[in-house]
């Protein structure tokens, strides 16, 4: 019996990346699937001031630093909870702000370097001869992601996407791409344009009743893609004082599910929406991400003479 850990959506957390890093000794897994999304959505700048203290705003309030240990924790936390920092002071700051795409530099120059720090640290704490590890970007990542996992492909680690990948015995497809949202994030396409890339994939597998379906888009109208509603200003519908939730996910995906039957679906992108369905025989599962508050959320998929034999969800 072997068996495989798949988490998704990370979005920079340096605090879940480094349980991941854990999971082989604490779960005794053979495989592991990083998927996306896995860089961070903000920059924020810790800015010192003429008293040589230091000042930021993050976690919806201001904080005053008064030591150089109070700024170096202030960073941690931040960096933990998948935000990039940067220290600087009031000049700059005015600099930055009237000059936009040096920000946008800054910031993919910091996505790039925690990236290529997590995948030194995925080779220095897990021996990726013995363990798979397969690292897949997602919708909200810049293709600059792609260019860093890549150049560790002779390292070990797996690159996923545009091919088959034999995990534990089973072939495995992927996609990154999503259906369109309200963010118009990198890798969105039509459902029209998801079906055609999903049936490009499907024609790599000689039988897509034996193998995985990794796609980073839940299928449409299952437990896995109930998010927020949203009006005109991205803000959440209220009905009778509470959040009214709507499927979001793919028909595309829930339709190539319905049709081939793979023999598992893994899927992210909407955080609050983990559990896992069926699609006919298919199971589907989304493990959701609460990556802010540090928490690691995974499914552990057990694999026998290349079949899926059980599954069940770990948080922690």
């Amino acid at each position: 019996m072997a068996k495989l850990f798949f988490s998704v959506d990370v979005h920079g957390a340096n605090s879940v990346w480094r349980k991941w890093l854990k999971v082989p000794k604490m779960h005794d897994v053979d495989a592991l699937l990083f998927c996306g999304d896995l860089t961070g959505k903000s920059l924020v700048p810790i800015i010192k001031q003429k008293n040589d203290k230091h000042k930021a705003f993050y976690f919806g309030k201001n904080w005053t630093l008064k030591t150089d240990k109070e700024v170096d924790e202030m960073e941690k936390r931040i960096q933990d909870a998948g935000a990039y920092t940067m220290r600087t002071e009031r000049d700059e700051i005015k600099e930055l702000q009237q000059n936009p795409q040096k920000v946008e530099n800054l910031m993919l120059d910091m996505i790039k370097n925690r990236l290529d720090n997590w995948m030194q640290q995925l080779l220095d704490k897990i021996d990726v001869k013995k363990i798979d590890a397969i690292v897949m970007p997602g919708n909200d990542d810049d293709y600059l992601a792609d260019d860093v996992i890549k150049s560790y492909q002779n390292e070990g680690i797996q690159w996923c996407l545009d091919s088959v990948v034999n995990v534990l015995g089973i072939p495995m497809i992927s996609l990154d791409y999503v259906n369109p949202t309200p963010w118009d994030t990198p890798r969105e396409d039509k459902e029209k344009g998801m079906k055609k890339r999903i049936k490009k994939l499907v024609k790599k597998l000689d039988d897509p009743t034996r193998s995985i379906f990794n796609f980073h888009a839940p299928p449409y109208g299952t437990m896995l893609d109930l998010a927020p509603e949203l009006d005109a200003n991205k803000k959440p519908v209220t009905v009778a004082g509470q959040v009214n939730f709507v499927h979001v996910g793919s028909k595309a995906v829930y339709n190539a599910i319905e049709k081939y039957q793979p023999l598992i679906g893994l899927h992210g992108h909407i955080h609050e929406s983990y559990g896992n369905d069926k699609i006919g025989e298919t199971p589907v599962v989304n493990p959701g991400s609460e990556y802010g508050e540090g928490i690691l959320r995974g499914y552990i998929i057990e694999i026998e003479e290349h079949t899926i034999k059980n599954f069940w969800k770990v948080e922690g």
